[in-house]
């Protein structure tokens, strides 16, 4: 059963319980518990699962830890403390490992000191890292406090001499679980906890995590089930007890009448003022090469305030070393300011920040608050954050992100179900662990609650594939790895290197690189895979100043050949994070409101009241959202959540558009849009184009009838899922997820008997095995897999369903508009691809021009009103 805790144990409770030492300890140290540590100690002492959600600086950390350490010298002040693993950590991350090292030295050293005499706890990281020599020594005396990752405790379950010393684990702390819970990382640790729990027999889940919801489901995630009832586990939630200071700013009154370039470097202007009033900022800008440009643009543009010294970035393409001297720069408190992608969003230690700038949305309400939490690292200090937008479309989402963090509404993650590469390979591990019982090993896997509803003809393909039992494979170099005795019900593993092949090719991360593209022959640049990905035969994008047509892609390499045109997919629009569906729903809602304000004839100074009222945002904000949403009123209709807008829009060189403003999320806009194009094509045998943006969608074609609408009506609740699996079959999206799912499968390998495959090996084997299964068996694990990745954690096609029975229920109308210029609310979407092929000036003037047209074509539609 999962509960809330609702009891507050007092200081004298806890005191209780506590070793002398560790009380002492904990006395001279601080003043008080803090009101998680108050809710959550006892009940770690008592082995209950715990769930610990709570802001940064609200002491987590010592919460999971203290009753442990107290326990474990209390055995030590005994002379009980055996040669064996007590707890086990494990974080996502290997700095977040090495900080809680360092962490733990200081308690440890010290209760030893008040209690007189050498206790002997241990602690040791465990990782890639590792070196042999320090993992020989573990062997000898292992660490009761074992740090790791959850790749490297899957490892070490099928390492047959450090397994024994975790037969008597008594706690597994889990932190940043949020971050786990939604992608297959955490799909693959949940399996490896059940696979423990099997081992030891039960032990206490205690679960780290930032803001999240729902927090009822990561509290399963965490605990799993027995036989199909959820186990125990206690939620301590004071996620709002620290207050925020959020604000949304713009660096000009008016958004769209100011220059392009005024606008940039009134940017930087307020930046810098902000950094300036502060004594150390962390600015966030949502992609790796916005990351770089910031930095480059502060140093030269304010060069007496900003240097290598005290201005640094902080990325995932960074090397290692860079990023670790950025990390320590920050501790030591030498910087004035770092520019992070997301790589600093999690909780590994970087001392006092009093600022967090976020340069425009960060896409979803618990991002904003997981990294504005990073400022105040203290109990009682406010979070202290700055959002700063650039554009009216921007302005809307960001204003309703600050008040969803204010008023504690956050969005939900989603948890990966029946994830069948991961699952492979944890049958593999099983097999190498010792023969299995295949009643019992469905079993021991249906306790995780990714797995909890797995299809037993699922479970049984996954076993078929890794029997060898698809003989055709054979052809292609994919060899059986595990036997299965039918007569015993039993499997084990297949191989004298098995447990070699395991530990060096598990995990779910997928390997990435750099794709060269390549035009008439000669190398014109390099794209990032995930852009690759998004790519399909006829899409044009700029690179280097210049547009290309993509025709096709092998291995690594991509073809493409010289275009004319507004590209129909911008080149930055890999790195950008995905609007959350609940984010999007809330902006809807917000549009509904305001098409009711103005529908009863509210004033303008009545709207701006509701504006003040709603969001939390200025008057130069509340009114440049007046307008914008005005404009779209006047000029055509409000879309919103019970009104879907479809605009028939015709552009330059009677190219033709046909809109969809579904405020829904990329992922939603990109499951809808392939399904829709997928039915023109096929039932009018036209070519179109896809362009999409977390605010909507358009397919567009230079000749022949598109038939969006007719397509879009065609679709069902019933057809919708097949419809879009049938679209993305000879996609990229197909080919690099099957890859993916290849390699975390084991029927690709990435490391064998000491040799590396490149990621372009990978990818040109993939694409022939891909090829030989979906004629050999459209049902295969592994391809069915791929399918169910692409559609449900690439897209968003549960929610896209939701979309589409809206329609079909009626709750949600379609209108029609046609317009020589578009809407306001298409605007950003329509001038995307336009916007990649101009330089500064001419976007600035081309901004300024179609929003006075628009303001134009409104003073015309007036006056006709007035005079009919």
């Amino acid at each position: 059963m999962i509960k809330k805790q609702t009891k507050t144990y007092k200081k004298e409770d806890i005191y209780k319980i506590l070793h002398p030492a560790v009380k002492k300890w904990f006395d001279k140290n601080f003043e008080d518990f803090t009101p998680a540590q108050k809710q959550a100690i006892p009940e770690i002492h008592k082995q209950n699962n715990v769930l610990i959600s709570s802001p940064t600086g609200s002491g987590k950390t010592l919460t999971a830890f203290l009753s442990i350490i107290s326990e474990l010298t209390k055995l030590a002040d005994k002379g009980k403390l055996e040669d064996k693993v007590y707890c086990i950590y494990i974080s996502p991350l290997k700095a977040l490992d090495n900080d809680i090292e360092r962490n733990l030295d200081i308690p440890l050293t010290e209760i030893e000191k008040i209690a007189g005499k050498e206790l002997g706890i241990r602690k040791a990281v465990r990782t890639g890292d590792t070196t042999q020599y320090q993992r020989q020594k573990m062997l000898k005396k292992p660490p009761h406090i074992l740090i790791t990752t959850p790749e490297t405790l899957s490892i070490l379950l099928v390492t047959p001499k450090f397994r024994l010393k975790l037969a008597n684990v008594k706690y597994v702390i889990i932190d940043e679980i949020h971050s786990l819970a939604e992608n297959k990382r955490g799909v693959h640790l949940s399996l490896s906890l059940e696979r423990l729990q099997a081992l030891v027999g039960g032990f206490t889940r205690i679960g780290l995590s930032a803001t999240v919801s729902p927090l009822k489901d990561v509290a399963r995630f965490l605990v799993g089930n027995e036989y199909g009832v959820e186990r125990n586990c206690i939620i301590v939630d004071v996620n709002y007890l620290k207050e925020l200071d959020l604000e949304v700013m713009c660096p000009v009154s008016d958004i769209v009448v100011a220059d392009n370039e005024d606008t940039r470097l009134a940017m930087y202007d307020l930046v810098d003022d902000l950094i300036q009033e502060h004594e150390t900022t962390l600015i966030f800008t949502n992609t790796r090469s916005g990351t770089e440009s910031f930095v480059y643009n502060l140093k030269k543009m304010y060069p007496n305030h900003y240097n290598s010294n005290n201005l640094m970035a902080h990325h995932s393409s960074l090397s290692k070393e860079v990023r670790l001297r950025t990390e320590e720069n920050l501790k030591q408190g030498n910087l004035r300011a770092v520019v992070s992608s997301t790589s600093l969003e999690l909780g590994i230690d970087i001392g006092y920040i009093d600022l967090v700038i976020l340069i425009n949305s960060p896409k979803s309400v618990s991002r904003a608050l997981q990294r504005i939490g990073r400022s105040g690292h203290k109990l009682h200090e406010k979070s202290k954050g700055r959002i700063i937008v650039t554009d009216r479309d921007d302005l809307v989402e960001c204003s309703v992100i600050v008040k969803d963090a204010k008023e504690g509404k956050i969005d939900r993650i989603q948890i990966p179900q029946n994830s069948l590469d991961v699952l492979s390979q944890h049958i593999y591990g099983m097999a190498i662990e010792n023969p299995w019982d295949i009643d019992y090993a469905f079993d021991v896997i249906k306790k995780s609650y990714c797995f909890r509803n797995l299809e037993r003809d699922d479970y049984e393909e996954v076993l078929s594939y890794l029997a060898g039992e698809y003989v055709e494979l054979e052809e292609r170099y994919v060899y059986p790895k595990i036997w299965i005795d039918y007569d015993k019900n039993t499997f084990g593993k297949r191989g004298k290197l098995a447990r070699m092949l395991y530990s060096t090719n598990i995990g779910t991360i997928p390997d990435r690189s750099g794709v060269l593209v390549k035009c008439n022959g000669e190398v014109v640049g390099k794209v990032e895979e995930d852009f690759y990905e998004k790519l399909k035969k006829g899409d044009t994008f700029v690179l280097g100043g210049t547009t290309y047509r993509f025709n096709y892609g092998r291995g690594m390499i991509i073809n493409v050949s010289p275009a004319s045109g507004p590209p129909t997919i911008p080149r930055w629009f890999s790195e950008q994070l995905p609007l959350s569906y609940d984010l999007a729903l809330d902006i809807q809602r917000f549009r509904a409101n305001m098409e009711t304000k103005f529908q009863y004839s509210k004033t303008k100074e009545d709207v701006l009241e509701y504006i003040n009222d709603y969001l939390y945002v200025d008057n130069f904000a509340a009114n440049a959202i007046y307008e914008y949403f005005n404009e779209q009123y006047v000029y055509a209709i409000i879309p919103s959540y019970k009104k879907l807008l479809i605009e028939y829009y015709k552009g330059y060189g009677n190219r033709r558009f046909v809109v969809f403003h579904s405020l829904f999320g990329r992922r939603v806009n990109d499951a809808l849009s392939r399904a829709i194009a997928y039915v023109v094509s096929r039932n009018y045998n036209v070519n179109v184009t896809i362009s999409i943006s977390d605010n909507g969608f358009y397919l567009s074609a230079d000749e022949g009838k598109i038939g969006a609408l007719e397509s879009f009506e065609k679709l069902t609740s019933e057809n919708f899922r097949n419809i879009l699996i049938q679209s993305i079959n000879k996609t990229e999206i197909l080919s690099h997820r099957f890859r993916d799912c290849a390699g975390r499968s084991l029927m690709t390998l990435r490391h064998y008997k000491g040799h590396t495959k490149t990621t372009g090996r990978q990818q040109v084997r993939s694409k022939i095995l891909l090829k030989y299964v979906q004629e050999m068996d459209q049902n295969f694990p592994i391809l069915k897999e791929a399918r169910r990745e692409s559609i449900e954690e690439y897209m968003d096609v549960e929610n896209a369903l939701k979309v589409i029975k809206a329609v079909e229920n009626k709750e949600m109308e379609i209108k029609t508009i046609n317009t020589v210029i578009p809407t306001p609310f298409a605007f950003n979407l329509v001038s995307q691809g336009y916007l990649d092929v101009l330089n500064n000036n001419d976007k600035a003037q081309y901004v300024k021009r179609m929003h006075k047209a628009v303001l134009e074509k409104i003073k015309t539609k007036l006056k006709e009103e007035y005079y009919y």
